[in-house]
């Protein structure tokens, strides 16, 4: 909602900046081994989970809320084979008990790399999708060659071994090429085209496997989807909120652009843009959350950003203007360079993930090294732990997420200025999805424009989710 005021004020929100730990339980699991482990603030084994044997993790492992955990499967009997395949996904309760397997392989798809829970309960997973020769010279490509194109498909759970695809979003719906006028999907400039993909940008015989898509992340406060491409060296943004009608053209969706990519960084040459390719091999495309310092900023864990022998986090605050972006097709994509970058203390040529803190707090995860830390805003390494074996990613979570007892989100009731959050024992309010000091009480009174949300904090320190966003405008 917007709010309209007369009113001349200025006012200094701090963030919280707090040398300690954030959160209570880090998640990982060794690749290709059939254990997950959940880690205390001392790097002790908290609680253990024993797969079975043809039941390896495959990639990534996430915690749901309640104890569930779920986890990318390198699936026996795939047609596709390659770095990061999976083919299948399974959910296991505390005690091991499965819950929900479900695989999705076949000679012309196959899941691999990351995967995202949904709020809804649904999940978001990366999926090759094959293509012959024939197709491909039809869709544009100048080498007549099979590709393993890119889909994300979103399933809903409902069964043990089944689930609905309820979403589908495909790259092939979204490529452009400048080399045959008279061909499918021509434009004559992809700079003037960043939404679609150059299908002959380093298209080679060698690269069937052309984007090799290996993150991907959900923001829930505006329905939109980041994922990152190994080869392409880029992290996109798409729309969510489109039917899959609609994602499987320009327009739709609370953007209108259908699915369409929306933004795109990390490498201008991609679409013919001019400028340096800041990443060089992206995992991990995320979001920073709602209540962290740049809430809403893309993050991507860049392996060789610094050098061949140091791994980075680069942080990009992107010309968002809600569901849109401020771009101007014809010109390289803002901005030039990353926000902000935190150098890693060493160096994974593959995979490796990152998070951010409410307290500013960050945590990186090198792969290859089974290093995972957490550091606070100075840098300094507050937690440390090193694993036998390639940890593609770890995740920090609170007793509260995995126990089931975090509140509801609450709502805000607007009266001009006077912002009123449902019931609950205590309060945070945040500016911009951040923060704002001292705000702790029922009612706030917005000072200056901007997006506002509450949290409600429960006995124990259990923090609800945010409340949807209330928009105030004064002026």
């Amino acid at each position: 909602m917007r709010i309209n005021l007369l009113l001349l004020v200025f006012i200094c929100v701090s963030r919280f900046s707090q040398a300690q730990q954030w959160g209570d339980y880090t998640l990982y699991s060794v690749q290709n081994s059939n254990s997950a482990t959940l880690l205390d603030t001392n790097g002790t084994a908290y609680h253990t989970w024993t797969f079975a044997t043809n039941k390896k993790t495959g990639y990534s492992s996430y915690m749901l809320e309640g104890g569930n955990i779920i986890r990318t499967i390198s699936n026996q009997g795939n047609s596709l084979n390659g770095g990061g395949i999976t083919g299948a996904v399974q959910t296991s309760d505390w005690n091991g008990n499965v819950v929900w397997d479900f695989v999705y392989s076949s000679a012309n798809y196959c899941l691999h790399h990351d995967i995202c829970p949904l709020p809804n309960g649904n999940v978001l997973m990366i999926s090759y999708d094959v293509y012959s020769a024939a197709q491909m010279t039809a869709a544009g490509s100048s080498v007549n060659h099979s590709m393993w194109l890119e889909k994300i498909i979103e399933v809903q759970p409902t069964g043990l071994s089944t689930g609905d695809i309820v979403w589908e979003w495909k790259v092939y719906d979204h490529l452009c090429q400048t080399t045959n006028p008279s061909g499918n999907n021509y434009v004559s400039s992809t700079l003037d085209h960043p939404e679609l993909l150059n299908i002959n940008y380093q298209n080679t015989a060698q690269s069937s496997d052309w984007m090799h898509m290996n993150g991907i992340d959900y923001n829930p406060e505006l329905d939109q989807i980041t994922f990152s491409s190994h080869n392409l060296d880029e992290i996109y943004v798409i729309d969510h909120s489109t039917s899959t009608a609609e994602a499987a053209s320009h327009v739709g969706g609370n953007a209108g652009k259908g699915g369409d990519i929306l933004y795109r960084w990390g490498n201008p040459a991609a679409y013919g843009g001019t400028g340096n390719a800041i990443l060089n091999v992206v995992h991990d495309a995320h979001y920073i959350p709602s209540g962290c310092p740049n809430a809403g900023s893309l993050v991507g864990f860049n392996n060789n950003g610094v050098s061949n022998q140091i791994s980075c986090v680069d942080i990009v605050d992107s010309p968002n203007n809600g569901f849109g972006f401020d771009i101007t097709p014809g010109t390289t994509l803002p901005p030039s360079s990353y926000t902000s970058r935190q150098n890693c203390n060493g160096h994974t040529n593959n995979m490796g993930s990152s998070e951010q803190f409410p307290n500013g707090n960050m945590m990186m995860c090198i792969a290859m090294q089974g290093s995972i830390y957490e550091i606070d805003q100075n840098g300094t390494v507050l937690w440390s732990k090193t694993i036998n074996g390639t940890v593609p990613q770890a995740h920090r979570y609170t007793a509260c997420y995995i126990a089931g007892s975090t509140p509801a989100a609450p709502t805000i009731t607007a009266n001009g200025s006077e912002l009123t959050s449902s019931s609950g024992a205590g309060y945070q309010w945040y500016l911009n999805g951040a923060p704002i000091t001292g705000a702790n009480a029922q009612n706030y009174t917005a000072l200056v424009s901007g997006n506002y949300q509450v949290a409600i904090i429960e006995a124990g320190s259990c923090t609800s989710d945010l409340s949807q966003t209330t928009n105030v405008v004064l002026t």
